[in-house]
């Protein structure tokens, strides 16, 4: 970790407004183009931070398989970038504009990085997290801080990169990120499985996903596009001739005798609707939650929830996650806790009024253990409390 990297101008104005903010204890809203605003608790602050403007991919060594990019940069941007030289994100993070209303503005890549969004890849390739290669953020004291590196093999000082993703800008202002990224898969194909209700769904999953095929996505829908049939979905991506071959020995492996193969491009928009979760159907009073659980027990969610008080989902990540969405009310958001619970998993309350935000805890509330060493990461990063303030926990 180096800890005085000499900053940019943008990093350099940044660094004083936090550090006059620290001084005067203001609580600042830390955001780029807002687009997750409707996420979590609502922060009340008085002043804004916005890196929207601090834009640019600013490293692109595609033999090397890194890009760097300022924390404003919209996230197509770089994946046109990318794209131009066959390349993707890993971790394919999710684009949640159309159900958080906010699909005026695209999503920046810090954002991105700060709320540790994954796609559907997630489940053979891993979380945003972990493909993160280096950070640069501006602390709550105003210091500027560099992590990690822009090469595969870094390991030197200390690796702030996995606690920063997903920390919502609560611990700091995230001005720069690098990423590993990979070659785009050349065809992409999706084995679909019709009319299976999800626990059945769910066992075909696991099959699928135990298999030497390679499956780099895992769902079940209530009503797939255009027929309207509860399906459960099984993604295969490589080269034309590898795809397949390897859809084939899916197809033959769990013979389920109404299967449809879909390729290409309707294929990467089935996809696509899964990881941006427009498939959930989302009423304009409507909250939306996602549960994570082993993935045996995304059923006996789905089914609680629609029992308890009428809610709709699906399942991503073969059954691991569960996507919800009932009528806002402290009443159903109970019911989502409780289900989570007694399945051994974790909820995330991902929008709402404001109101139901601030009044429901968003994330399961911490353990006394775990609840400390948090308090004692705030500090050290953000010792005046002044950043995103309540955006996870109340109080914190």
């Amino acid at each position: 970790m180096e800890t005085h990297p000499v900053p940019t101008p943008a990093e350099a104005e940044i660094a004083e407004r936090i550090g006059s903010a620290a001084r005067e204890r203001t609580p600042l809203s830390i955001q780029g183009n807002a687009t997750k605003a409707g996420m979590l608790r609502p922060v009340q602050a008085a002043r804004t931070i916005s890196t929207a403007g601090y834009s640019g991919i600013s490293l692109y060594a595609p033999k090397e398989l890194i890009i760097s990019a300022h924390a404003g940069t919209p996230l197509p941007e770089i994946e046109a970038a990318l794209a131009e030289q066959g390349q993707h994100l890993i971790a394919e993070p999710a684009d949640l504009s159309a159900i958080l209303g906010a699909s005026d503005k695209p999503q920046t890549i810090g954002g991105v990085v700060a709320a540790n969004l994954s796609g559907p890849r997630r489940v053979a390739s891993g979380a945003t997290r972990d493909h993160v290669m280096g950070v640069r953020v501006v602390t709550g004291a105003g210091e500027l801080i560099h992590s990690g590196g822009r090469v595969l093999k870094n390991v030197t000082g200390l690796d702030l990169c996995k606690l920063l993703t997903g920390s919502h800008g609560t611990l700091g202002v995230i001005t720069e990120v690098t990423l590993k990224v990979l070659p785009a898969p050349e065809a992409s194909a999706t084995l679909i499985l019709p009319k299976l209700p999800p626990d059945a769904a769910i066992r075909a999953l696991s099959l699928a996903l135990g298999s030497p095929f390679g499956v780099s996505g895992a769902a079940w829908v209530p009503s797939l596009p255009g027929s309207g049939v509860p399906a459960a979905l099984l993604r295969i991506e490589d080269f034309t001739a590898s795809v397949s071959y390897r859809i084939e020995r899916l197809r033959g492996l769990l013979d389920v005798a109404a299967a449809e193969i879909v390729a290409d491009d309707a294929s990467r928009a089935l996809w696509r609707a899964v990881r941006d979760a427009t498939l959930l159907p989302v009423g304009a009073d409507d909250a939306v939650w996602r549960v994570s659980v082993r993935p045996s027990a995304g059923a006996e969610v789905l089914r609680a929830m629609e029992d308890a008080c009428g809610a709709r989902g699906f399942l991503d990540w073969g059954g691991g996650l569960v996507w919800l969405a009932a009528p806002a009310s402290t009443q159903a958001h109970a019911a989502v806790e409780a289900a989570a619970r007694r399945s051994g998993g974790v909820w995330t309350l991902m929008r709402a009024p404001v109101a139901l935000r601030g009044a429901v805890d968003v994330v399961p509330p911490e353990v006394p253990a775990l609840a400390r060493i948090t308090a004692r990461v705030k500090a050290a990063m953000d010792p005046a409390g002044i950043l995103n303030p309540g955006r996870i926990f109340a109080g914190v």
